[in-house]
């Protein structure tokens, strides 16, 4: 079966077949990567950038379609850090570095800045432009190891599995980026908000052991912000993280969600304006399923 998906995902948008040969195979073509800004998904998504450099209606406006969520799903798609790109998130950080000297930044929303932190390291931004982001995700830091955007806003006191992932995920392509400005601080806290993953067992109250979220359940191509657990799991294979038997109630779900043939069909998409669908929901995706097999080859290699 696995000779077969892997046939069918190298059939589909050159990014997917990039990472299939990548994580699945272990076989890095770089020449294949530059193609991702040439054709398919992500050249349609470069073909709408603005003169200005921008997307959308600026930074964050509208959400989906905004510089912002256009530049993650550019990372997400593993394009290349092209001159363009680049040029747009520095940007981006132009703005947030406006805070500088005071130490604070522009946007003061930490799921937002766990998600720049994620794209401008992997598209090479500069570390020195990186350190205000690390410093506001590092001060803001919850009691129990998370991270939760309504700190600020409405004094939360518990951490959110969608602020908690954002920053993960931020820290973890930071420091592969070789970054060290403050890197102890980042890698323990890292563990620290994965051990919160783990208390939850990826989607159930740490006191009742009821389910959180439906939507945690949930897998839409792009999971934006929104935190889902196959989004959780494969952040957790992408650090090689060790196994823990936490994991089984997340992985025994992905599992039943695979359809006869192996393959997983995308839920819908999370509402608003889209440059374009990657994926049509209901049917079966191979971004989707690019991310189960990753989880499934680290966690559960049998499964395959």
């Amino acid at each position: 079966m696995i000779r077969t998906l892997l046939d069918w995902l190298m059939n589909g948008d050159v990014s997917v077949a990039y990472q299939a040969l990548r994580d699945l195979l272990g076989d890095d073509r770089p020449a294949l990567r530059v193609r991702i800004a040439k054709e398919g998904w992500a050249a349609r998504l470069l073909a709408a950038r603005r003169a200005d450099g921008q997307w959308g209606g600026g930074f964050y406006m509208p959400k989906w379609t905004s510089t912002h969520y256009t530049l993650l799903d550019l990372h997400r798609l593993a394009c290349p850090p092209t001159s363009a790109i680049r040029a747009s998130v520095d940007a981006v950080l132009d703005e947030v570095n406006a805070g500088r000297p005071g130490g604070k930044t522009v946007y003061t929303d930490t799921c937002i800045n766990g998600m720049l932190l994620a794209y401008a390291s992997g598209f090479r931004a500069g570390a020195d432009r990186l350190e205000p982001v690390v410093d506001f995700l590092i001060d803001d830091v919850m009691p129990d190891g998370g991270f939760n955007c309504q700190r600020a806003r409405s004094g939360a006191r518990h951490s959110s599995l969608h602020t908690t992932l954002s920053v993960l995920e931020g820290f973890a392509v930071y420091r592969a980026a070789g970054h060290t400005h403050r890197a102890r601080e980042v890698d323990a806290m890292a563990g620290a908000a994965r051990d919160f993953v783990l208390l939850h067992r990826f989607f159930r109250s740490d006191h009742t052991g009821a389910v959180i979220r439906q939507d945690f359940l949930r897998f839409p191509v792009q999971p934006r912000w929104k935190y889902n657990i196959l989004r959780g799991l494969d952040h957790f294979a992408a650090v090689g993280a060790t196994y823990d038997p936490r994991m089984a109630d997340a992985l025994d779900v992905l599992e039943a969600r695979r359809r006869p043939d192996g393959r997983w069909n995308a839920n819908a998409a999370h509402p608003g304006a889209v440059h374009f669908i990657l994926e049509p929901a209901g049917k079966p995706s191979r971004l989707v399923t690019l991310r189960a097999l990753r989880v499934l080859k680290t966690y559960r290699p049998s499964a395959l």
